[in-house]
């Protein structure tokens, strides 16, 4: 594989970064182009598509100059980008209107009306219990067609960020069978395109603006055409591999390609995505997604909305001259529990399992004794006892994870990431590339040049263990009344705050 080197592209939403990696899944270089997000109205987010397209280009050239491997060294590529970031394109692929991006929520009154379908294909989620989230798909095309009906008769495709990149790379307009089937309503299993849905919305044109292709995850979609091949700086004809949402994308790029593992993704907000070898549906369980990673397999997934957010929110009322370091070194002295301080981690509401926006945080067990180090520690541990409560809603489904596969800011401190294991009882596993949604694009790229047979030899070769926390099982038990007492918070808290919402 001398001389073989792959590009992975995560188009985010504040900039689209581009990696040169080797085969081995070394990063050689980095770069990224940063770019406008518009917001016109309260609840709207939108971004030019052009400015993606203009991002990329001195993404791509950049790395690849920064990499010191010539383009003719340059195997092939492949783009991981937000989801439900929704863009109409006319017959020349240009986009006629601002896209709306995956956090524009102007379509909350069309999400009550996709829910209201009772439709089938909503199953998909807390056995048909919701939700529909503005930020989908469905929703934003109803609100176009609806309140810019031009627009709407003008746009030949209706589709995402991701595909109006693979079509500018490649000219052919395909969708990603991980975006379809995760916010799309996209059955794999069962018709492809759910017709009866968007029949009872009167959307049923959506259908034929929707790419008629859906491609699996690393399959070969064309090559650069000649304008994109002078756009990148890359060889005309250079492969280009479907990608698809860039929390999707990290699974592979954290080695998550078998049941097992579950990727656990921290930053502001934490995002829990595992594969099953079965469907399988409940309350509080959003997916199974059939074959939305890999073929024959069912991807799950869980949320929590506010996590990273709330003890940044606490450090910076407590001082925000001081350090994570001290404030995690301070918090480290006391035992599991924080001396019996409770944090309901709600403080934007809840994703998963209760699917609540109008759940509201709280702090209960508060005495004169406590200081910010209580706190600090017990806004840590009330996260972890919500990742605890997603893992015990999804093992009632038939998915035991053995292994979390951590990647985000939670990494930032050892204790955080000990509290983690020893709520749930589990390993914490750090990989060595943090930019996980670019090496995961690296690796479909690297499967689609030919590299490697499957995703999953990709992934397993490229994919590599910097460390592992373990679970100190003793902390585990005593962990226990407190994550029993947090289970009952909800409730709780839901009964004082209902009157005042």
């Amino acid at each position: 594989m001398a001389g073989q080197y792959f590009v992975g592209i995560d188009g985010g939403t504040e900039s689209i970064r581009a990696g040169v990696f080797d085969p081995a899944g070394t990063p050689l270089a980095f770069a990224a182009t940063p770019y406008e997000t518009h917001f016109p109205k309260p609840g709207w987010a939108e971004q030019d598509p052009a400015d993606w397209w203009d991002a990329l280009g001195k993404s791509v050239r950049k790395a690849v100059a920064d990499s010191g491997v010539s383009n003719n060294e340059i195997s092939a590529i492949c783009a991981d980008t937000t989801c439900c970031s929704v863009v109409a394109l006319d017959a020349d692929g240009h986009a006629v209107r601002p896209a709306l991006i995956w956090m524009d929520v102007r379509a909350v009154a069309e999400a009550q009306r996709v829910a209201e379908t009772g439709d089938p294909a909503l199953g998909v989620n807390s056995d048909g219990k919701g939700p529909v989230s503005a930020e989908w798909m469905i929703p934003k095309a109803l609100w176009l067609k609806e309140n810019e009906p031009a627009n709407f008769e003008r746009a030949s495709t209706i589709c995402e960020y991701q595909d109006y990149i693979n079509f500018h790379l490649t000219g052919r307009r395909v969708a990603s069978i991980n975006n379809a089937a995760v916010r799309w309503h996209y059955m794999a299993e069962g018709g492809g395109y759910q017709s009866s849905l968007l029949e009872k919305l009167g959307l049923g044109a959506l259908q034929e603006k929707w790419p008629q292709e859906v491609l699996p995850l690393g399959e070969v979609i064309g090559g650069l055409t000649s304008r994109a091949a002078e756009h990148l700086g890359l060889q005309e004809a250079l492969p280009v591999a479907q990608g698809g949402a860039d929390a999707f994308i990290a699974m592979i790029g954290l080695g998550v390609v078998r049941p097992g593992k579950m990727a656990f993704i921290t930053g502001s907000s934490h995002l829990h995505l595992g594969l099953a070898d079965h469907a399988f549906h409940g309350q509080g369980i959003w997916g199974t997604y059939a074959d939305a990673l890999l073929p024959g397999y069912h991807v799950v997934e869980g949320g929590q909305t506010s996590t990273g957010s709330i003890v940044a929110w606490l450090k910076r009322l407590l001082d925000p001259a001081v350090s994570y370091d001290q404030l995690n070194a301070e918090a480290a002295a006391l035992p599991p529990g924080s001396d019996g301080l409770i944090v309901q981690d709600h403080f934007q509401g809840n994703r998963t399992p209760h699917t609540d926006p109008l759940s509201r945080g709280a702090i209960t067990g508060l005495t004169l004794s406590h200081g910010r180090a209580h706190l600090f520690r017990a806004m840590m541990e009330g996260v972890a006892y919500g990742t605890e409560l997603i893992l015990e809603t999804q093992r009632a489904g038939g998915y035991k994870p053995d292994e979390l596969v951590i990647a985000g800011g939670v990494t930032n401190s050892d204790l955080w990431m000990q509290i983690h294991a020893d709520v749930s009882g589990l390993p914490l596993t750090v990989t060595r590339v943090a930019d996980a949604p670019a090496l995961g694009s690296a690796i479909l790229a690297a499967t689609a040049g030919g590299a490697y047979a499957s995703i999953t030899e990709a992934s397993e070769a490229m994919v590599h263990v910097e460390r592992r926390v373990e679970p100190d099982m003793s902390a585990h038990d005593a962990y226990r009344p407190f994550y029993e007492a947090h289970r009952r918070a909800y409730q709780a808290n839901r009964a004082i705050t209902d009157p005042l919402i």
